[in-house]
């Protein structure tokens, strides 16, 4: 029973049992040498089992946290607000799936929503998005150009859309995406303690950076 009660993982079937703590007195230093236990666990060097965000039907829990606050943590999510940096232009989109991650494979596998993590997004949100404020729409398949949007406005809205224009261009890797509807991004929150997965769109040197990644794996 002893050897139960300190090698099993905190559970209710053993109470008592070994928890997760966060404390560091209980590490040896650089040297080897083993610290004095000057005093025994506190709470607030506690630590929980991990929330392992998966990608799904969105599940928040609400945990009870130091002080009475509560914090809530996402254990199934599929939606989120992503940044598309260079229009500064914040969208809420769907999570379609994850395809890196710098960590391990096995989060990519079981399909794992952490901070850093690389995901696909829907691309519909930006695209009604540059449709609506600079007038034209962009490809829906691989080798199109942009199309002038069939939208009746005032000449007032029109030219000044085509004033946005000029001098307004979209990098070629970011066309293709959108020819395909889908938008690498990057998670920029912690959905295990936050309860939501936002983050911003991929671009120049990072998205270069992590298509090479991705190709590679």
């Amino acid at each position: 029973s002893s050897f139960l009660l300190c090698h099993l993982p905190s559970c209710p079937e053993f109470p008592g049992a070994m928890g997760i703590s966060r404390d560091t007195h209980h590490k040896r230093r650089a040297t080897g040498g083993a610290p004095s236990a000057y005093r025994k666990k506190r709470k607030f060097a506690m630590g929980r089992q991990p929330a392992a965000t998966k990608l799904g039907a969105q599940q928040i829990s609400m945990v009870r946290c130091r002080g009475g606050n509560m914090k809530p943590r996402a254990l199934r999510i599929d939606n989120g607000n992503f940044s598309w940096g260079t229009e500064v232009c914040a969208r809420k989109t769907r999570i379609l799936d994850v395809v890196y991650n710098a960590s391990s494979n096995e989060l990519v596998r079981t399909k794992t929503l952490v901070k850093n993590a690389i995901v696909m997004v829907d691309a519909t949100p930006f695209r009604q998005y540059y449709e609506q404020r600079y007038g034209q729409v962009l490809p829906a398949k691989r080798g199109d150009e942009l199309t002038e949007a069939e939208v009746a406005v005032s000449k007032k809205i029109a030219a000044t859309k085509v004033a946005r224009r000029a001098g307004h261009e979209i990098p070629e890797a970011l066309l293709q995406q959108f020819s395909s509807n889908r938008l690498l991004a990057c998670v920029s929150s912690r959905p295990g303690q936050v309860g939501r997965a936002d983050g911003y769109i991929l671009e120049g040197d990072e998205l270069e950076f992590y298509r090479r990644r991705i190709a590679k794996k």
